[in-house]
Parts: structure tokens; C-alpha cells; sequence
């Protein structure tokens, strides 16, 4: 029997692929920044320190999920929106702000894989 691909087979990364990867980065930095800015006024608004020790921690891990991704790394592709959720909640319950930047940079995964992931699923280990 025939094994039929409908996917390109080439594992080389296209502009499809980087300009995708490149708006998951810049949306995930827009969101540390977002937290920065909430610790430098972290007297005012009365936010915890333990707080932005877990925030910046899930900040680093949904950075190192992104770069796992960009080197075929299917580790990557599991922690990363689980990462971006809870980021979300956390600011959602803990501050009660809700986070746009969480919300695109979810949709954009989405279409990210849609786009680069599943097709070149079989080249990720």
C-alpha cells in the first residue's frame, strides 16, 4: 500500500515558518514586558514578591519552549501553550487583568501550527 504525503517533506525552515516563529517571540516578550512593568510598580498595585519569581520563571520556560520548537523539538510544542495558560490565569486571577497579548500569542500558536507544526511534524524528535 502507498503511504501519501500532503505535506512538503523538506525539514528546511521556509519564511512561512520564521515569520511565524518570529510574531510567537515577539508576542512572548511583549508579555515579559508587560510583567516588568507590573514589577516596577509592584509597591503600588500591592502585588507579592513570589508572585514575579513564579511569572518570570513561566516567562524564561515559555521562551525556552519557543526556541525547543524552533529546533524541532516536540517538548516544545506541549509546554509552550501549556505555559502561555497558565501565564494567563495566573495574571487573570491573581491581578484580575486579562492579557491580550496572551490571548494573540495563543491564536497565533494556533495558526502556527496549523501552518508550520503539522506539516513538518515528522521531523521533530
Amino acid at each position: 500500500m502507498e503511504e501519501y504525503s500532503y505535506f512538503d517533506e523538506d525539514p528546511k525552515k521556509g519564511w512561512g515558518f520564521i515569520l511565524a516563529f518570529a510574531a510567537l517571540m515577539l508576542f512572548t516578550i511583549m508579555g515579559l514586558g508587560i510583567d516588568v512593568d507590573e514589577y516596577l510598580q509592584h509597591e503600588y498595585l500591592r502585588i507579592p514578591g513570589w508572585y514575579f519569581f513564579v511569572i518570570f520563571s513561566i516567562d524564561v520556560l515559555m521562551i525556552a519552549g519557543l526556541v525547543l520548537m524552533f529546533f524541532y523539538r516536540k517538548i516544545g510544542i506541549f509546554m509552550f501553550p501549556a505555559l502561555l495558560v497558565l501565564h494567563f490565569f495566573m495574571h487573570n486571577y491573581y491581578l484580575s487583568t486579562f492579557l491580550y497579548t496572551d490571548v494573540t500569542n495563543l491564536f497565533l500558536f494556533t495558526g502556527f501550527g496549523m501552518l508550520a507544526i503539522i506539516p513538518k511534524w515528522k521531523f521533530f524528535r
